[in-house]
């Protein structure tokens, strides 16, 4: 049953005058703060958990499948026994006791969802008290020493303690409710350090968890003085704003001033960290509005604005991008589908406190996601098991607040091409109407991939220059089982040798500072990798210019001393089928069968795109089924996935260099959704100028020149005086030139264009690109 005000309020009062004895914080601030406004953050956060009783179908199903999942979790709970489940064996340390909260936290929440299994059968309630006891007797109370991993103790299971003392209500009495909050008194003393390690500041998303449990735990507890405290950690008042989760910044954790996020300070994180941030700062807003504890409204605003700017752009028919991603690439229970719908989640719940203009931007882009995801329908809830230890899962109160907004008929953005370089995280996105594409690169800044708590186990090359193309009748494309059954060698645009991977580190940065692009519109845009691999014994220059109807993708300088032969991955596809035809004519598709081609012109792959050859190659196709589990990529104690086989078909296009290559090269374009005959005719859309170890440079059928330059040099009439990326088109006020500095370490680069020149100043910009009329 629901805490009722009166009974919370006596409660909190109670409970927090026996802290103050036992803990000898102050509680004076409580004294003088509404009563009401600690009702309305518990009531509101309850919500968060249970929804608010808006039925509908979709909400039906939603809740059928929470009792899927929580039914399974009480049937198999021995409630008499210190082992509550059998798979879970009660020991000290991070790995087992979190699955037991979080299976508890599924059947108490289920309990109290009206109209669930578990809401009518007696003596629940009692049940879940008694194994709540038992996990604070045997795991998880305020004498436990942290052993593992530390997020459990401070984050993870502090969560899932106050959403079962939520649902529980008044089922629980205030003395019990005080007891188990002690552990999250204790391990979420301050919100602004880690508690394990005071000396460690907390940022980005670990600070907003911390902030929004403070809160709760403080209203539960009629704790003004903790509750504000929560509220001050969203700006840093205690450390003066230099941890803030709204100010932007230029380095380290947390949004950056051009759009980009950042956490573990190199770890390209708008597809998670940034999500679960939103998530946290908008349940913050939710249910503190209208208390005395509401957000300013200039840190509700940068809140409101961070998630179009940051995390919008990556999106793709309710999907997030796979190189914001990080290691989450390997979850289970968090595919780039699960992660667009916690984004959309937060765009919901963000709205429903904004004033216009932003509401209606929020509205707008959850609405449109929700109609373009087809493949795993927000509304449509199902198979909630595979969450436990990944982001949580779209659920009741998420439908219900989701057709909540969508009665309003938000009107939804317009699909429009859009070319974006986010030159912080070393990312970038290139959306068209009919295909959208993004990079997955490194450099001195930002790191090949991450891999930690045996996370990301096959992530060897996603930042060697992964190219991702995303397609509208494969949504599911790297949803579906893709990371346990790809090669994960041959990740396509990348070039590495044909040997075993390296040995995985945690967070491993390269030694080139080159890596970045130019934007000179909407539709077009370069970037330029200097790629180096990861025991340093192949190196490479390699570009991708972006184009409305496909992707140039141009290398050189490729050499490698380890004696192991040399590969370009152009394509590595799951498919369901379909034909493959080169220069026209069919080739043999046996599985299991690798063709080999000299000097082929075209490639065409039925319902994928088209792939031109833009110089002489040697070309090896390959199709086959690949069969793996989620366990092969994430064996995390928390976070691991199941042994289930899942086979899946690819087709492989690879280029050749051979062993030991010195200043080999490829030249190839990718048209996303191209027909056989649009890929024969894009043969005079762009002529390559230049593919050196110092330059390369495509010219459009419009004249526009796209060039990256290493070093200094000259394409065509255009030179520069230091490593550079350059677009020079035409525009209304006439010549357009468009300059980066990739290295983000130059002070001036003096750009030349027929004859004229003109010295730009790149100091401080960051990768960012600067605009001159010519």
């Amino acid at each position: 049953m629901p805490l009722s005000r009166r009974a919370m309020l006596r409660g909190s009062a109670a409970a927090a005058a026996s802290i103050a004895v036992t803990t000898g914080s102050a509680t004076a601030f409580a004294v003088t703060s509404p009563p009401e406004d600690f009702a309305k953050i518990v009531s509101g956060y309850r919500a968060l958990q249970i929804g608010t009783g808006r039925r509908s179908e979709e909400r039906d199903q939603a809740v059928r499948a929470l009792d899927e999942v929580a039914t399974g979790y009480d049937a198999s709970m021995n409630g008499g026994a210190d082992q509550l489940w059998a798979d879970l064996p009660v020991q000290q340390g991070s790995d087992y006791f979190p699955k037991m909260y979080y299976r508890l936290r599924t059947i108490a929440v289920d309990w109290a969802t009206p109209g669930s299994a578990l809401s009518g059968k007696p003596g629940r309630a009692e049940r879940i008290r008694s194994a709540l006891d038992t996990l604070y007797r045997l795991q998880y109370n305020e004498n436990t020493a942290e052993k593992g991993n530390w997020y459990v103790y401070e984050i993870g299971v502090p969560y899932w303690v106050l959403q079962i003392l939520l649902a529980l209500g008044d089922e629980l009495p205030a003395a019990d409710r005080e007891r188990h909050l002690r552990p999250v008194l204790r391990f979420v003393a301050d919100p602004n350090v880690r508690t394990n390690n005071t000396s460690v500041v907390e940022t980005g998303a670990n600070r907003a968890d911390k902030a929004l449990i403070a809160v709760v735990s403080g209203a539960l507890l009629g704790d003004g003085k903790r509750v504000q405290v929560g509220i001050d950690a969203v700006t840093d008042v205690a450390g003066g704003g230099a941890a803030s989760l709204v100010e932007r910044v230029t380095h380290g954790d947390g949004f950056h001033t051009d759009g980009s996020f950042l956490q573990h300070d190199v770890v390209p994180y708008p597809g998670h960290y940034a999500l679960v941030l939103l998530q946290a700062v908008a349940s913050l807003l939710e249910i503190t509005s209208g208390t005395a504890w509401e957000l300013p409204p200039p840190v509700r605003q940068q809140i409101y604005d961070v998630l179009p700017d940051a995390c919008a752009p990556f999106m793709f028919s309710g999907c997030l991008m796979e190189p914001a991603r990080g290691r989450m690439l390997s979850r289970q229970g968090e595919t780039g589908h699960d992660a667009g719908h916690q984004l959309t989640a937060a765009a919901v719940l963000l709205a429903r406190t904004a004033p216009d203009p932003a509401r209606s931007r929020l509205a707008g882009l959850a609405a449109d996601w929700i109609d373009r995801g087809k493949w795993a329908p927000f509304l449509d809830v199902r198979d909630v098991q595979r969450f436990s230890g990944g982001l949580q899962p779209v659920g009741v109160p998420e439908v219900e607040y989701a057709q909540e907004l969508l009665a309003t008929r938000p009107k939804r953005p317009p699909l429009v091409s859009r070319h974006r370089i986010f030159a912080q995280e070393d990312r970038m996105v290139h959306v068209t109407r009919d295909w959208s594409a993004s990079l997955g690169v490194s450099s001195t800044r930002i790191c090949r991939y991450e891999s930690v708590n045996s996370m990301n186990l096959h992530g060897w090359y996603t930042g060697d220059g992964a190219l991702y193309v995303f397609l509208p009748r494969a949504e599911g494309h790297y949803s579906d089982a893709y990371w346990p059954t790809v090669d994960a060698k041959l990740i396509p645009g990348t070039t590495e040798k044909d040997s075993d991977p390296p040995k995985l580190e945690q967070v491993p940065v390269t030694s080139k500072a080159h890596s970045g692009g130019v934007r000179l519109d909407d539709e077009h845009g370069t970037y330029a990798l200097d790629f180096v691999s990861q025991d340093g014994t192949l190196s490479a220059k390699k570009s991708w210019f972006f184009t409305p109807s496909g992707i140039v993708c141009l290398g050189a300088g490729i050499m490698d001393a380890s004696g192991a032969k040399v590969r370009t991955t152009v394509e590595n596809r799951s498919i369901d089928g379909g034909s493959l035809l080169v220069d026209g004519r069919p080739v043999d598709t046996r599985l299991g069968k690798t063709s080999t081609l000299r000097h082929p012109r075209w490639l065409h792959l039925d319902d994928v795109a088209g792939y031109v050859l833009l110089d002489d190659a040697e070309v090896s196709l390959l199709r086959e089924d690949r069969t793996g589990s989620w366990h092969d990529v994430d064996t995390g104690a928390n976070t691991g996935g199941t042994t289930t086989p899942y086979t899946r078909r690819y087709q492989k296009i690879v280029i050749d260099h051979g062993a030991a290559p010195t200043n080999a090269k490829y030249a190839y374009a990718v048209l996303p959704s191209a027909s056989p005959v649009g890929t024969i005719a894009s043969a005079g859309a762009w002529r390559v100028r230049s593919n050196t170890p110092t330059a390369q440079a495509v010219r459009l059928w419009d004249n526009t020149l796209l060039a990256n330059f290493f070093a200094a040099g000259a394409v065509d009439e255009l030179s520069v005086s230091a490593p550079a990326s350059v677009a020079l088109g035409r525009s209304r006020a006439g010549c357009r030139l468009a300059v980066s500095d990739p290295t983000q370490q130059q002070d001036t680069i003096r750009v030349t264009v027929r004859r004229r020149t003109v010295e730009v100043k790149v100091a401080g910009t960051l990768g960012a690109t600067q605009i001159i009329q010519l």
